[in-house]
Formats: structure tokens, C-alpha cells, sequence
């Protein structure tokens, strides 16, 4: 009872001066995180890290969040402006999974090759609600907020097949016998079976009720609930036929996102005022129950793999992948240092420990706990300074002479700032 009531307490507290905070360096993320190591430290939160009420908050947010995310980017409108995120998503997202396991096997010895891989596809996902700042910043061009919007819109699914058939290689390697010479049947299972169970809830679901709202049929309310009912089921249905209810879900947001366009706004109003308290959520119990004793445990390995996770693994893919893209070499770096590793790192470094033993599920779940901390503290504080500085020098430039600075369509951002 003392959690809820914790968190009770600082979502009103938040609640109140929110909008004063919305683009100052204190994020919500850096807000609760540190309410939740303060009260861990104090005692006040007791909660099991295997135990059923964080596994359901793992789950729900994870499955919640992927969605949001999915429905949220509509690809059709990007076609003509894609190329900063495309390059950030087919070739900096791919490079950055490869340093990140090149660095792990160099700093990291108790991990064996596919450990490091694991680790580097946890870390590889970005969270724009940790620069927030950033993406909803009038100053800055629309291009580059929205490169970093698309980008961490959709590389936790993209990077979610990776995580799963690499964890069931980690999972397989610890077992013996005929199971372990079977991770590959049991990978393609959860990957194809998710994909399937999430394509069919999201085209059929959303065609029924596009079609059924078009004429009027649904009242507003259970539009908005539908949507969770899809979501729903394609998780459920790919867990009944041993697929990965993860996958399935972000599969599904896609695909109801292509057919039911013109329903994913208020859609998105409702799932992501739920997603944003599960987030605020995650990250008090992130502050409470994981971070102590992280902290505890942390060692000069951990620590520089987690400051080059942030920096050297993140930044030279985005700089190879902006190679002769004409813009500046500053807004290249600027997109490079704003990969914060958020809400899916820390999801996907729980269920690393779910599904393995030994030493070292525990030290990419230490790894991924520290990077994030870091990166909680060090985007929050950075992104206005830098958003600021950057805006200055780029209106110094003709818009024409820049592809940064060019015309783009604004995108939803995940959590957006009401006045």
C-alpha cells in the first residue's frame, strides 16, 4: 500500500507543476526515478523483482507502449521526407547492435559473444520522452524532431525480433540436450506467430470498426476501447499459439495504424494517457527496486561500457549513417548524443532476467539498469542547452541550403505537451 500511495502522491505532485516543468531540464522520467531510489533507499517500497506485480507492469507497459508507438507513425505521410530517419533506422540501428557487441565482448569478459549481442540490442532502442524537450521544441526544425521521433517510434519493435531470438539463443545455451539444439525453431515461433497473430487483430480489427464507426455505429468511447481490444487479442492469440505477445502487439499497431488512419487520433488520446501513467510507473519502481542495488554491484567494466553505450556505440553509427546526407556536422552529432535509452531498455532488460539464470543475465540486466540511469540524468539535462544552441546557429543558414532545415509534416510525439 505505501507504493500506491507513493505514487499517488508524486503524480499529483508532478501533476501540478507540469507544465512549468514541460521544457525545462527536470523530465518526469528523472522526477520519479529519483523519488523511487530516494523511497528505496528509505524502505518505504518493498516489491519483488520476480515477483507477479512488476512481471504485469512489465507486460502491460511493454505491450501498451509498443502499440502507441506502432499507430503513431504514419508512414504514408513520411514517404516523401524519410531519409533522415531511414538512414537512422537501416543503418545506425544495425551498427549500433554491432558496436554495442563489440564493445561488450572487449569490456565485459563474463559475456560470451551472444550475451554482448543481447545486451547491445537491449541498449539499442531510444526514448524521445527522455529528451522531450527535444521533440517538441519549436526552435528546432521539423525534420530533425522528427528523424528523432520516427526513429524512437519504431526502433523498439524493430529491435524487439532481435532481442527475442537472441534471448531464446541465451535461454538455449543454458538448457542441455535436445532443447538447446532447437532455439532456432523455438525463435522462428515467437517471431512468425507473433507477426501473424498481430496482423490478423490489427487488419481485422481495425477494418471492422473503421467500418463500422463510418457509419456512425460505435459511440466514442468503445472506439477508443476497441483499439485496446485489438491490442488485446493480438497479444493473447500470439501467446496462445506460441508466438511473442510483444512482437504481435507492435505488428497489430502497425497494421491498424494502415487501415483505420483516420480512428488512431483519439485512439492515441486514450492509450496514451494509460501508457504515460504505466510509464511514470515504471520508472518509480525503476528508481525504488532496481537501481540500489545496481548501484551496489556497479564496477569500472559496467560503468565504461554504459558511458560508451551513451556515446562512442551510439554516435559513430549515427555518423556513419549520416555520411553525405549535407547536413551539419553538429546536427549529426546533436542526433547521435539524443538516443536516450528509456522505458523499452529497461522492459526488455526485466525480461532478459525472467527467462535466464546464471551470472550473465544478471550483468546485462545490471549493464542495461546502469546505461539508463545514466541516460535519465545526462539527456534530461542536456536537451534544452543543446536544442537552444543548435536552433541559433541553423537559423543562421538559408533553409534551402540545408536538408535539416527543409519542409516536413509534424508527427505526434509520444507524450505530447498540452497548454
Amino acid at each position: 500500500m505505501s507504493a500506491l500511495l507513493l505514487l499517488a502522491v508524486t503524480v499529483l505532485g508532478y501533476a501540478l507543476v507540469s507544465q512549468r516543468l514541460a521544457l525545462s531540464p527536470l523530465t518526469a522520467p528523472m522526477v520519479f526515478t529519483g523519488v523511487g531510489l530516494l523511497a528505496g533507499a528509505a524502505g518505504l517500497v518493498h516489491l519483488d523483482l520476480e515477483g507477479e506485480v512488476v512481471t504485469v507492469l512489465v507486460e502491460v507497459t511493454l505491450t501498451l507502449v509498443l502499440f502507441t508507438d506502432a499507430i503513431r507513425i504514419d508512414l504514408r505521410a513520411l514517404r516523401r521526407y524519410v531519409a533522415l530517419p531511414a538512414r537512422l533506422l537501416g543503418v545506425g540501428l544495425p551498427l549500433t547492435i554491432l558496436a554495442g557487441t563489440a564493445v561488450g565482448a572487449l569490456l565485459l569478459p563474463g559475456l560470451g559473444l551472444v550475451e554482448a549481442a543481447l545486451l547491445a540490442a537491449v541498449l539499442a532502442p531510444t526514448d524521445a520522452a527522455l529528451g522531450q524537450a527535444v521533440v517538441s521544441d519549436p526552435r528546432l526544425p521539423v525534420r530533425i524532431r522528427q528523424a528523432l521521433n520516427v526513429e524512437s517510434g519504431l526502433n523498439d519493435g524493430i529491435a524487439l525480433p532481435v532481442v527475442t531470438v537472441l534471448l531464446a539463443v541465451v535461454v538455449a545455451e543454458g538448457a542441455a540436450g535436445e532443447a538447446a539444439s532447437g532455439w532456432w525453431s523455438l525463435a522462428l515461433s515467437q517471431v512468425g506467430f507473433g507477426v501473424a497473430a498481430g496482423l490478423a487483430a490489427g487488419l481485422l480489427g481495425g477494418w471492422l470498426l473503421d467500418r463500422r464507426a463510418g457509419t456512425g455505429a460505435v459511440q466514442g468511447v468503445y472506439r477508443q476501447l476497441a483499439a485496446l481490444a485489438v491490442v488485446a487479442a493480438a497479444y493473447a492469440g500470439a501467446t496462445l499459439v506460441g508466438g511473442n505477445g510483444f512482437i504481435a502487439a507492435f505488428t497489430a499497431g502497425m497494421a491498424f495504424g494502415h487501415v483505420a488512419r483516420a480512428h488512431c487520433s483519439d485512439v492515441q488520446d486514450f492509450s496514451e494517457d494509460e501508457g504515460e501513467l504505466l510509464t511514470v510507473t515504471t520508472f518509480l519502481v525503476f528508481g525504488a527496486v532496481l537501481v540500489g542495488p545496481v548501484l551496489d554491484e556497479v564496477t569500472w567494466r559496467t560503468a565504461a561500457y554504459a558511458v560508451c553505450s551513451l556515446t562512442v556505440v551510439r554516435l559513430l553509427p549515427v555518423l556513419v549513417a549520416l555520411a553525405r546526407s549535407g547536413t551539419l556536422l553538429e546536427t549529426r552529432l546533436f542526433l547521435g548524443w539524443f538516443g536516450p535509452r528509456g522505458l523499452a531498455s529497461i522492459l526488455f532488460a526485466l525480461l532478459v532476467v525472467e527467462e535466464t539464470t546464471g551470472p550473465a543475465g544478471q550483468e546485462i540486466f545490471e549493464v542495461a539498469c546502469l546505461t539508463v540511469l545514466l541516460s535519465v540524468v545526462l539527456h534530461g539535462l542536456s536537451a534544452s542547452t543543446w536544442a537552444g544552441r543548435l536552433a541559433a546557429r541553423l537559423s543562421t543558414h538559408p533553409a534551402h541550403a540545408l536538408p535539416e532545415r527543409g519542409h516536413a509534416p509534424e508527427m505526434p510525439t509520444r507524450r505530447r505537451l498540452h497548454p
